[in-house]
């Protein structure tokens, strides 16, 4: 395959799976802040700080009410990781690898972008966005049908997924570290109901709150983590997609389980064994912040090595997103929060 179009491929299905994840922060954290205005109303900037794009927002917008950052991060074309600029990015890739898509996904890749742009023009959208973070999400859940349904699954099938998964690890991770903290409750809140609904509403951002309850029943903080980060099974927990991201690497590269072919391969296997054989005790004794900034790290470097090993002959400038500030005062402490919700 052409280093064009791997690239291409990568990043349109990146791009699709950063849109949804956008879209679905958002309508959380909407739901969340209704109803409770004194102590979470005014809370959307841990939305920006969840894509890593507060400074940028901050030099533009300052302030970040609730029209400035749903305004930011649903219809600002100059931001590289609205929902509009990635779903635009995510067509213009496609469109220039129609030798290798289906009809039926280039088709809906449209429908999407004619949906968000339309929906742009709708005054009515900023006032009431649920309804169209529900019609991204399901365009998403479409194009990511269309493409496993209608795609042959060789190594344009298999570059899809890696970008898609990639980009969910990365922002599952974001989710956990970035969203919980800036909303983290004082000492009296731990155990409370408005703790609970803090967690439920960390969980909703990843689709993942009915699936806990089966799983787990009753929400606790170190559950929650185990859940979202070290499950196998639950589709948008961080070691499920990091393990599918591996296998679709080797079908690429053909190296067997135990081996690689490129430094890709070595840094997603390193990775992948070290989640393999960690446990939430473990994370949360070395800290849950740094254990997942460590993580976002070595997942930029496993992002750098695909490119310089499957796209260096094709070098296009990416708005990829960094990882987010780290916020430096965060009380109490997951471990201590923990401790006390288990007492």
């Amino acid at each position: 395959m052409l280093s064009r179009v791997a690239d291409s491929v990568f990043w349109s299905s990146r791009y699709v799976e950063r849109a949804e994840n956008v879209a679905r922060f958002i309508d959380v954290n909407y739901n969340l802040t209704l109803g409770d205005g004194e102590k979470l109303g005014d809370r959307w900037d841990p939305l920006v700080f969840t894509t890593g794009d507060h400074e940028a927002f901050a030099q533009r917008y300052g302030q970040a009410t609730r029209e400035n950052v749903l305004r930011f991060l649903l219809f600002d074309e100059e931001n590289p990781n609205s929902i509009i600029s990635c779903v635009s990015s995510a067509r213009e890739n496609a469109r220039t690898i129609r030798e290798v898509i289906s009809s039926v996904v280039w088709e809906q890749l449209n429908k999407f972008s004619f949906m968000v742009r339309s929906a742009a023009q709708q005054p009515s959208t900023l006032d009431q966005p649920q309804e169209f973070c529900e019609r991204v999400r399901l365009a998403s859940h479409l194009l990511l049908g269309a493409t496993d349904t209608t795609m042959s699954h060789g190594e344009a099938w298999h570059f899809a997924r890696i970008g898609r998964l990639i980009e969910r690890a990365d922002k599952t991770s974001r989710i956990v570290d970035v969203q919980y903290y800036v909303l983290l409750p004082s000492a009296v809140d731990i155990g409370s109901a408005l703790d609970v609904v803090r967690w439920s509403a960390l969980l909703k951002s990843a689709s993942a709150l009915e699936m806990y309850r089966r799983q787990h029943g009753k929400i606790v903080p170190n559950r929650v983590v185990d859940f979202l980060i070290l499950d196998r099974q639950f589709p948008r927990a961080v070691h499920y997609c990091l393990a599918n991201a591996r296998d679709s690497l080797r079908c690429i590269t053909g190296s067997t389980s135990g081996t690689f072919c490129n430094l890709s391969e070595q840094l997603m296997g390193r990775l992948c064994s070290n989640m393999n054989y960690t446990s939430v005790d473990n994370i949360i004794q070395q800290g849950l912040h740094e254990y997942i900034d460590d993580f976002q790290q070595q997942l930029n470097k496993v992002g750098s090595a695909i490119s310089k090993d499957f796209f260096t002959a094709y070098q296009v400038s990416r708005p990829e997103s960094d990882s987010p500030t780290r916020l430096k005062t965060r009380e109490p402490s997951l471990s201590t929060e923990m401790s006390q919700t288990q007492n």
